[in-house]
């Protein structure tokens, strides 16, 4: 077996598992679960019925390149939605369609970190601490060491850039960035996507901008940018270094679909190409019809905002007075301070009101005896809007109660 799977730690779910285990929530209180970022919105019907439509195609395989009709949808989509000038992004070099981006930054880990550096370190793959775990486990099963960068609240929860030592940068390979931030819904600002983009150049790594929650935003006149956006205004039309993972998930509410793409620097994705088309993952015909349908249509995405806008309100109306608590800048988490320890706050949350929450220690990792997600709990309002309101209330019991 591959050792590297020794060094991988456990998800943040079977942790939160064996720490419920035992726990006997009241009978009558329903559970309600604010732990998995899943959305529950309804599915567009339109996108369902283009899958219906196409079933013939089941029996076709598919490319890895996908068909020229979804790359061109998404170069669209990504030209209106970051300003990407219109013929800068080639269907056909700087976008291929992957299954979701969980598989696709895991993937795309294993096809650019080189094992074979020539100091006697292992290059570092460079990420936000708390962090999506995909990132931690990508890179050590890639042979590279994950380096981890708090995001703490006297830097608005993103990372403290400017102290990152030039030891750091140079061996790092990738950077991956995730804005709005998971679980902190934190926006990284446009200045600083293009200070990281001078970093790259400087010192040759990779930036590969997981933004999966970018159409999860609050003002509607003013979405939030991009690595992309970053590379249009600064005249970057080769988006060199620069790659950005997006999925339906999140947007359309097509977690199931498993559907998403990837785009930036032509060359890093031939190299991808070839790995995927080693690694087997062509998207489904079915599914890139689909997919298609959804890019081309914003109407249910600014319908899902709007159901987003109306829980963050009425849960926060509720919670505010109780807790250490604000609305993040994007995404559908809230990330919560809690009134001690939060493994404890979680267990006791639970076997008290039904009511599950995740732990912010298990979505990070200690570094230097800290650990930047500890005293804090991550809140998804995924679920529909009585139940979030539910939910908080009887967090705010709970929280009267301690």
């Amino acid at each position: 077996m591959n050792h590297a799977l020794t060094q991988l730690q456990p998800y943040p779910f079977e942790k939160l598992r064996a720490l419920l285990a035992g726990a006997q929530p009241p009978a009558d209180k329903r559970p309600i679960a604010l732990s998995i970022g899943e959305p529950k919105h309804k599915s567009p019907d339109f996108v369902a019925k283009a899958l219906a439509d196409n079933l013939d195609q089941l029996a076709v395989y598919p490319t890895t390149l996908g068909l020229p009709a979804l790359r061109e949808a998404i170069a669209a989509w990504c030209e209106r939605r970051f300003g990407v000038p219109a013929g800068w992004l080639d269907a056909a070099r700087h976008v291929l369609p992957v299954n979701g981006t969980r598989e696709a930054l895991f993937a795309f880990t294993q096809a650019v970190v080189n094992r074979e550096v020539s100091s006697q370190e292992p290059g570092l793959v460079v990420s936000p601490n708390p962090f999506y775990q995909i990132y931690e486990g990508a890179a050590l099963l890639a042979g590279a060491e994950p380096h981890y960068l708090p995001c703490l609240q006297e830097h608005g929860f993103n990372p403290d850039f400017d102290a990152v030592s030039d030891d750091v940068w140079q061996r790092c390979q990738i950077l991956f960035l995730c804005s709005p931030g998971n679980p902190t819904g934190a926006l990284i600002p446009l200045e600083t996507l293009k200070k990281l983009i001078a970093l790259a150049d400087k010192f040759d790594f990779v930036i590969a901008a997981d933004e999966c929650y970018s159409e999860l935003y609050f003002d509607e006149d003013n979405p939030p940018p991009g690595l992309l956006t970053a590379c249009a205004e600064l005249g970057r039309s080769d988006f060199a270094r620069c790659v950005v993972f997006h999925s339906l998930s999140k947007r359309s509410n097509l977690p199931g679909l498993r559907s998403g793409f990837v785009a930036g620097d032509a060359d890093i994705l031939k190299s991808f190409l070839l790995y995927r088309t080693y690694h087997g993952c062509a998207m489904p015909v079915q599914t890139q019809l689909a997919s298609v349908a959804a890019w081309n249509d914003e109407a249910h995405v600014r319908a899902n905002r709007d159901l987003y806008r109306e829980k963050f309100a009425a849960v926060l109306d509720i919670l505010g007075p109780v807790l250490d608590v604000q609305r993040p800048d994007g995404g559908f988490y809230l990330w919560a301070r809690t009134p001690g320890d939060d493994q404890s706050f979680t267990r006791e949350l639970f076997a008290q009101q039904h009511v599950t929450v995740v732990p912010g220690s298990y979505l990070s990792r200690e570094v230097s005896g800290e650990n930047p997600g500890a005293g804090r709990v991550r809140l998804a309002l995924v679920a529909p809007l009585a139940e979030c309101v539910e939910a908080a209330e009887r967090i705010r019991a709970f929280v009267k109660g301690l």
